[in-house]
């Protein structure tokens, strides 16, 4: 029981400090920088930069209603954790705001604005990345992605994001313009390029931690020396193996069949132990994540 209680208070926690970073993130790297960054918050920094109408606000606006929703249609500890978090980050980015912190904003002037795309691209995919392994997620188009994968979970939800990320693009190209020495708009591309570096690495980065980082490569053996290179695999890899008899369809002979996940740096030694050994056949598959009694032998 205590257990449980901790890890409900440890997820929050995390939760607080995820949201306070993406909170400077917004702050620090991309409000002065002139570029929209993905989904609703996207629109809602292009709408502060046009209006000086605070993202925080309309991350409340947007956020709570959805959250309400979420709470009701989708699942209530999502629901709850996922308000817990844009109420942290609104009220955060308030504050924030000022307090002002120009002497530690990255204002590239227009120049070499890759770095600060960069910079906020990395840490806003930790954070989507950390939301999403915690049962949480930073509000927009997280919850409308969570309530179409349980209504129709055979839809394939990219496209949404997708759809929604490239208005953000286009419309950046408009919102963005800038008057020139004769008074006219001047268009540029460089926010649209921007807008879509900031998705690609914040999607990257995201599904990297999502997906965990925690890789291993899974062995199927068919063989007829089961016991030989169960016992190899034990005294060098330090790893068991499952049995499965099993009866080929070509001439019906019965063999047997073995499964072992080890660590990516053991596979040259794994096949090392296979060759050694006639009438058997292996394939290797990538694990993304393990659970359970695995340790990395060193």
């Amino acid at each position: 029981m205590k257990n449980v209680k901790f890890k409900f208070i440890f997820d929050y926690i995390v939760i607080f400090f995820i949201a306070v970073l993406l909170a400077f993130n917004y702050q620090l790297f991309i409000v002065k920088n002139d570029f929209a960054p993905a989904g609703l918050n996207g629109i809602a920094t292009m709408i502060q930069y046009k209006t000086g109408f605070s993202i925080g606000y309309m991350s409340l606006i947007i956020n709570i209603p959805l959250c309400i929703l979420a709470y009701f249609l989708v699942d209530k500890r999502f629901a709850k954790r996922s308000l817990f978090f844009c109420l942290t980050y609104s009220f955060v980015y308030l504050l924030l705001q000022k307090l002002g912190l120009e002497a530690f904003q990255y204002d590239a002037q227009g120049h070499d604005t890759i770095f600060p795309v960069i910079l906020s691209g990395v840490l806003s995919g930790v954070v989507y990345g950390i939301c999403f392994k915690n049962s949480a997620s930073t509000g927009g188009t997280d919850i409308v992605s969570k309530y179409i994968s349980k209504k129709k979970p055979e839809l394939n939800f990219f496209y949404v994001t997708f759809t929604l990320n490239a208005i953000v693009a286009i419309t950046s190209f408009f919102v963005y313009a800038k008057p020139d020495i004769e008074g006219s708009l001047s268009y540029d591309y460089k926010p649209v390029c921007l807008c879509i570096m900031y998705c690609f690495i914040s999607t990257y980065i995201g599904n990297y931690i999502i997906s965990g980082t925690k890789k291993a490569c899974q062995f199927t053996v068919i063989t007829t020396h089961p016991d030989e290179i169960t016992k190899d695999i034990f005294t060098i890899l330090k790893h068991g193996t499952t049995k499965i008899k099993v009866i080929g369809s070509y001439n019906n002979e019965e063999k047997t069949l073995l499964i072992c996940v080890v660590n990516r740096h053991q596979i040259v030694d794994f096949k090392n132990i296979l060759q050694k050994y006639d009438n058997t056949f292996s394939y290797c598959e990538t694990i993304n994540e393990t659970y359970g009694n695995f340790k990395k032998i060193k």
